[in-house]
């Protein structure tokens, strides 16, 4: 593998931890990613069928813009597509994406609305540029789909409509979350995360 900051593996090893332990990357669910620098797009992504609570350094690879990998077999997440989506159409730094209940039972009841609005929490405050709970936060809902071209596409449209949102979520699936930093991500993920459980609790079928 290309070599990377070790801080940056750590990070990702250390939020695969936190976020298994807290039941939203179980079995090989999830994948992580942090853009690298230089010149032209490269990501540090997490490999296919990777347990998060387990993770080594082995466990990652370099991918280009395109989504190949620098060196070797290793295979990249199968989403590797939508977090290169996700880096051009945002900027951001790290993605991260999370399978918990919750999200997912979130995704399934506001899917008909195209999305789930969040407003007047407190909780609102910890995603970037929000200063009040005064705020409304747009969460797109996607379809879910295995053809991950036209689903990366989905995406880019997506974003481009709502360049404000801080995360979206795939029917049935999980959230994914972004941030100019590993750090912010995972503020990002947590916020969102604690959001969903309220509604979903809030509103029981």
């Amino acid at each position: 593998m290309t070599a990377v900051d070790p801080s940056a593996i750590r990070d990702l090893i250390e939020t695969g931890r936190e976020f298994h332990r807290r039941g939203w990357v179980l079995a090989t669910s999830g994948n992580f990613s942090v853009k690298l620098p230089g010149d032209g797009l490269r990501l540090l992504v997490t490999r296919k069928s990777v347990d998060k609570g387990l993770m080594s350094g082995r466990d990652f690879v370099v991918v280009n813009g395109a989504g190949e990998p620098e060196k070797g077999d290793a295979c990249p997440s199968a989403e590797t597509a939508l977090h290169l989506a996700i880096v051009k159409s945002t900027g951001a730094c790290a993605v991260l994406h999370t399978h918990s209940v919750f999200a997912t039972i979130l995704s399934e009841r506001c899917a008909h609305a195209g999305g789930v609005e969040y407003e007047g929490y407190e909780m609102l405050k910890a995603l970037s540029g929000i200063k009040t709970h005064e705020s409304r936060e747009w969460v797109p809902v996607l379809e879910n789909s295995q053809d991950y071209p036209a689903l990366a596409t989905e995406v880019e449209t997506t974003l481009s409509r709502h360049p404000d949102s801080h995360g979206f979520l795939l029917r049935a699936h999980g959230l994914y979350a972004w941030g100019s930093s590993i750090a912010e991500a995972r503020r990002h993920i947590e916020c969102l995360e604690f959001l969903a459980e309220v509604l979903v609790r809030k509103s029981p079928p």
